[in-house]
């Protein structure tokens, strides 16, 4: 069993930032590379993405904040120049979803998660640096969100726009009538926490909360304790597909919006909650530890390759729900998780995490970078480990 320690944490931490460190700059064009193959070599001419740009900016704030090293600073740096000069739509506001290799305009559309990727990267820059153009432009991003997608009506914010806040159709993870998505309300309450860390705004607070109690009463199922994916504008879901992953991933981070706004109400449900939809996401663990990825109720499909998110992801969960029970079974979960991650996972070749690995073990020898593989989850986990095990 791999060693379940605050040092192995911060190790892992470390050897995360230093990969992206040596193989993510991109000393052309400016910024970060948009793809890195398996190879470690730079896909020069790939599109970069608002996700993995936002996710990066966190990323490197996050490390200063707690390494205290100046490296990662002027790397945080690197990506706050990044978002800012190319990705802020300087006649419509908010972010593209993409930019050109060398910063132009690629996919202009107004996707709500892209956005909030943006504010939850520029809310840790602002929390390190306390630079006032940081926190401006996170506000100016809420406030667009609120004016453009918040669903007074029905609650809940609508998932993506034209490049001028018209309305589209194509919403990049799912089409029409499925405006309002999981993965969307999940990240945009993480960005909303995140930014209230610096921001402690009354109406962010309220949003906050509102989104929060959005997510338990429509997204999350109370029978199953599972979060539906997709839905129409009055919230009726689009089907019942389980994603493991995102389960135990909302499982932690609701509970820790909770403690963030200070709202003793929210804390005991959400901690209730969190508890519940732990011990439903445990039902798709394998033999080996891992969480399979996904499984649809109607076809009986069990999705069973594992992914680099959803094991970071399982690590965290798992082990708040242990500190939350303290019962020792979801310790061992977590430990079995930290286990599989260290063995399979961690590519002790080319570095960083394979992004897929199957049911038998066998890593699957994708892009280390790309829209969606980032440094944030799998640091984000060791980051939260380290904390978390140093205080046990």
């Amino acid at each position: 069993m791999a060693a379940f320690t605050p040092e192995a944490f911060k190790k892992e931490f470390i050897n995360i930032l230093e990969y992206w460190e040596k193989h993510a700059p991109d000393m052309e064009k400016g910024g970060y590379y948009g793809q890195v193959n398996y190879e470690n070599q730079p896909i020069k001419d790939a599109a970069k993405s608002v996700v993995l740009t936002g996710r990066i900016l966190w990323t490197f704030s996050l490390a200063h904040r707690l390494l205290r090293e100046h490296k990662y600073l002027t790397l945080a740096d690197r990506a706050y120049q990044q978002l800012a000069k190319n990705f802020f739509d300087p006649e419509h506001g908010g972010v593209y979803w993409s930019v050109n290799a060398d910063g132009s305009p690629a996919d202009t559309r107004k996707q709500i998660y892209g956005n909030a990727f943006a504010m939850y990267g520029l809310s840790e820059y602002y929390r390190v640096t306390n630079y006032p153009p940081a926190l401006e432009k996170a506000r100016e991003l809420f406030t667009l969100i609120e004016k453009h997608a918040f669903d007074p009506v029905n609650g809940g914010y609508r998932e993506a726009f034209a490049r001028d806040w018209s309305a589209t159709d194509d919403f990049i993870l799912s089409k029409s009538p499925w405006i309002k998505s999981m993965n969307t309300h999940l990240h945009l309450v993480e960005a909303y926490t995140n930014l209230y860390t610096v921001w402690p705004d009354k109406k962010l607070k309220s949003q906050t909360a509102h989104m929060l109690d959005a997510i338990i009463t429509h997204i999350v199922n109370p029978e199953t304790e599972s979060m539906e994916l997709f839905f129409d504008e009055q919230w009726k879901p689009k089907d019942h597909i389980i994603s493991f992953g995102h389960d135990i991933e909302a499982s932690w981070l609701l509970f820790e919006t909770a403690e963030i706004l200070k709202d003793e109400e929210l804390i005991t449900k959400m901690k209730q909650k969190s508890i519940a939809m732990a011990t439903s996401a445990s039902k798709g663990l394998s033999p080996d530890g891992a969480l399979n990825y996904e499984f649809d109720p109607a076809t009986k499909h069990l999705q069973t390759d594992r992914s680099w998110w959803v094991a970071a992801e399982q690590l965290v969960g798992f082990y708040n729900a242990y500190q939350l029970t303290k019962d020792p079974g979801y310790k061992r979960k977590a430990e079995k998780s930290w286990d599989y991650i260290v063995t399979k996972f961690i590519d002790k070749d080319k570095g960083e995490w394979f992004g897929t690995v199957k049911s038998d073990g066998t890593p699957v020898k994708g892009d280390k970078i790309n829209f969606w593989k980032c440094p944030y989850h799998n640091a984000r986990a060791c980051a939260e480990m380290w904390r978390r095990t140093s205080k046990a």
